[in-house]
C-alpha cells in the first residue's frame, strides 16, 4: 500500500515565521528533556510519607517522562490532526503515530495530578481532593475516545466536547486544591494558590478561545472541503496521507496552543515531580487548625 501526500505552498526557510516557531518548539523541548534527567538523577526514587506509606516518586517521574517525551515529539514533527497537516514528509508525522503518542502522553499527565491530589488528599484528610483524584483520570479518557473520534471522522465538534471535558477536569482539579488551601500555610499555600491561578488561566484560554474555535470550525466545515468520513475510512486516511504545508495562514491557528501546551503544560508536569517528591517535608507546613483537627479527629475515633 502506497502512502498518500501531498505538498502545499510555502518554504521551511528562516524567513518563514513558522521556522521560527518550530525552532523555539524544539529549543523548548530539549531543555525539558534535559530538566527530566536533572530530576531523575536529583530525585528520591523512593518517599517515605508522614503516615508510613511508601510512594514511588519513580513511578511519578515515569509518567512524567511521557509526557515530557511525547510532547518533544510533537514540538519535533508538528501537525493538525483533523487537517492532515505536518511540517515534514514522513510517516512519523503521521496523524496514526502522533496522535497515538498524543493519547498515552496525555493520560499519564492526568494521572500524574490524580497521583498528587490522592496523596495531598490522603495526608490532610480532605475527601474532595481524594474524590477529585478518582474522578479527572475517567473524564479525560472520555475526552481522548472523543479525540479520536473527530480525528478519525474529521468532525471537530468531537474536538470541542473533548476540550470541554479538559475543562471539567481541570476545573475539579482547582477545587480540589482550593480544598487543600485552609490546611497549609507558607511557601507550600503560596505553590497552591500558583497552581490555582495556572488552572484559571487555562481554563479562560479554553472556554474563551480553544472551545469556541472549534465550535467555529464545525460550524463553518472548515476540515479541508469539510469531507467527513467513517472512523474505517478515517483510519486507514490517518496512516496513508498527510499534507506538508509550511503556509503561516494553515497554521496559525495551532501556534498558540501548541505552544503553551509544549512550554506551560510540560513545565507543571516536571512541577509536579518536584512536589510529589517533597511529601516527607509537607507537614511542617501545616497550619494550627488543620494539625489540632487531626488530632482531635484521632482522638474521637480511639475512644469509640
Amino acid at each position: 500500500m502506497s502512502l498518500e501526500w501531498q505538498a502545499r505552498s510555502g518554504s521551511l526557510a528562516w524567513s518563514n515565521p513558522v521556522s521560527w516557531w518550530w525552532g523555539v518548539l524544539t529549543l523548548v523541548s530539549g531543555v525539558n528533556i534535559a530538566v527530566w534527567f536533572v530530576l531523575y538523577g536529583e530525585l528520591p526514587v523512593l518517599a517515605t510519607g508522614s503516615a508510613g506509606s511508601t510512594a514511588s516518586v519513580g513511578v511519578m517521574l515515569l509518567f512524567c517522562a511521557a509526557y515530557v517525551f511525547g510532547c518533544a515529539f510533537r514540538s519535533f514533527l508538528p501537525r493538525a490532526d483533523v487537517q492532515r497537516i505536518c511540517l515534514f514528509d514522513t510517516w512519523w508525522s503521521s496523524v496514526l503515530v502522533g496522535r497515538t503518542v498524543a493519547t498515552v502522553a496525555e493520560i499519564c499527565f492526568v494521572v500524574q495530578w490524580a497521583m498528587l491530589l490522592h496523596q495531598l488528599g490522603t495526608m490532610t484528610g480532605a475527601e474532595t481532593t481524594v474524590n477529585a483524584a478518582w474522578v479527572i483520570v475517567p473524564l479525560i479518557l472520555i475526552a481522548e475516545c472523543l479525540s479520536w473520534y473527530a480525528v478519525l471522522t474529521r468532525n471537530y465538534l468531537g474536538n470541542a466536547i473533548e476540550n470541554s471535558l479538559w475543562a471539567v477536569a481541570f476545573f475539579i482539579i482547582g477545587a480540589g486544591l482550593c480544598r487543600l488551601l485552609p490546611e497549609f500555610h507558607g511557601a507550600v499555600r503560596v505553590m497552591l494558590a500558583i497552581a490555582i491561578a495556572g488552572i484559571a488561566g487555562f481554563l479562560a484560554f479554553l472556554m474563551t478561545i480553544d472551545v469556541p474555535m472549534y465550535l467555529n470550525r464545525w460550524r463553518t466545515g472548515d476540515a479541508d472541503g469539510d469531507k467527513r468520513l467513517t472512523p474505517r475510512e478515517g483510519l486507514r486516511d490517518v496512516s496513508t496521507r498527510w499534507v506538508v504545508t509550511h503556509d503561516l495562514a494553515e497554521w496559525k491557528d495551532e501556534i498558540a496552543w501548541m505552544s503553551l501546551y509544549f512550554s506551560l503544560a510540560v513545565w507543571s508536569s516536571l512541577a509536579l515531580c518536584v512536589f510529589y517528591a517533597l511529601e516527607n517535608h509537607l507537614p511542617q507546613y501545616r497550619t494550627e487548625a488543620a494539625i489540632v483537627s487531626g488530632a482531635s479527629s484521632t482522638t474521637v475515633v480511639g475512644t469509640r
